[in-house]
């Protein structure tokens, strides 16, 4: 029998029981749509954890210390890590504001306290000094960066982060212009480039204004957070070493103060392994799937061998090789696998769409690589599970499927 003639025999024999040939090909559909919407969810849950680790920098060293007497950190530890030249590039407090803001210009104002549709319309007033847009990667788009001069002479000027600038300025040029920050004039000198398009993590809605201000901003209070940006990954893991005993030298304990050293970088790897773990869990339960939609593959061919059990007889009595019955069975099975692939692959590709979007908030689409091998694991099913009724078919002797009713 050619293979034209064999696939022509299959598509007839599917096309016959279209209900029960759909029922069948029922869980191959779901396996395969949990395999792309799994593995694809997955693969975007990943490239969001990458974006946000590298949202926070690479190679920063997150740094909180505090003492109960208020006694000074931030001058000492700022000295220190310009001496650790050789694993630091540069640190800046990270003064994060929790009173209530008003910040305006003309008829426009925001309100750190206000209660936004969206959380992240939310401005925040941030404190820091002229290496802040190193250590926490921000870059500026329009006019300048704080410099020395600004946070030793508490001028007050002020970066915004792009979302800021577009909701207080629309279209129109900030840098140059003064807004207010609770009836406080500040000029802003510059703008940052924009790094979260998604607003997903709160990172243009900043306004950075020198942490001297604090005074007049934020009663006088001790700043605890500092950012310190590395040289190299290598140089990160020293230079925590470094600071954590640095701090410790300094007689904080738990008796009069706390810190903690930390780099974004661990978290990362963490996160890393993690998603690896829930990747193969994830695979799993796809596997899973499959192999109940293979099972009904096999038991729907057994069935059809056991129907066809006349018309085998009658081909092997007039010569039909063993090679060509399992040649169309599993051609047949083949095709209730690819069928069903082909309508898993479309669903899959809705389904991942849409659960990206409402659980991560990004769009993903699976990769080429995923629907390319959905497709072949459903052919390579129909072969494995269709291979026994196949066999079984050949093995018919032709006096006993001739007897057949």
């Amino acid at each position: 029998m050619k293979l034209g003639q064999a696939f022509k025999i299959a598509y007839h024999s599917i096309a016959a029981k279209k209900s029960r040939s759909f029922l069948t090909m029922l869980g191959v559909v779901i396996g395969v749509a949990a395999v792309i919407i799994l593995v694809s969810y997955a693969q975007g849950q990943n490239r969001w954890m990458q974006e946000y680790y590298e949202s926070m920098a690479d190679n920063s060293i997150e740094i909180t210390a505090m003492r109960w007497d208020g006694k000074d950190i931030a001058q000492p530890l700022y000295e220190y890590c310009l001496g650790l030249d050789e694993y630091v590039q540069g640190i800046t407090p990270f003064g994060q504001i929790w009173n209530r803001l008003i910040i305006q210009y003309g008829a426009k104002a925001l309100d750190t306290d206000a209660n936004y549709d969206n959380w992240y319309d939310r401005p925040q007033v941030v404190m820091g000094n002229q290496e802040f847009s190193l250590c926490k990667a921000y870059e500026i788009v329009n006019g300048r960066d704080l410099s020395y001069l600004d946070v030793t002479k508490e001028n007050q000027v002020c970066v915004l982060g792009s979302y800021t600038a577009e909701q207080l300025f629309d279209y129109a040029t900030p840098v140059g212009k003064t807004i207010t920050i609770n009836n406080l004039t500040f000029e802003v000198i510059g703008v940052y480039q924009e790094r979260d398009p998604n607003q997903m993590q709160n990172l243009d809605q900043l306004i950075l204004v020198p942490y001297t201000l604090g005074r007049v901003l934020n009663n006088n209070e001790a700043i605890q957070s500092y950012v310190a940006k590395a040289r190299s990954p290598e140089a990160t893991k020293k230079a925590i070493t470094l600071i954590d005993g640095f701090l410790g030298g300094l007689g904080i304990n738990d008796a009069n103060g706390y810190y903690y050293v930390q780099s974004p970088d661990e978290w990362k790897q963490m996160g890393e392994e993690e998603q690896q773990v829930q990747q193969r869990f994830l695979g799993g339960i796809a596997a899973i799937s499959l192999a109940v939609g293979g099972i009904g593959i096999m038991n729907i061919m057994l069935v059809t061998v056991t129907e066809r059990t006349r018309e085998i007889g009658i081909r092997k009595a007039i010569g039909a090789e063993r090679r060509s019955i399992v040649t169309q069975f599993l051609i047949e099975a083949c095709m209730l696998c690819g069928f069903g692939g082909i309508i898993g692959i479309i669903v899959g590709y809705i389904g991942t769409l849409l659960v990206c979007k409402q659980s991560l908030d990004i769009i993903v689409l699976p990769s080429v690589g995923i629907i390319v091998g959905a497709f072949f694991l459903s052919l390579a099913l129909g072969i494995v599970f269709g291979l026994f009724p196949a066999v079984k078919a050949s093995k018919l002797q032709p006096v006993d499927a001739l007897r057949a009713d």
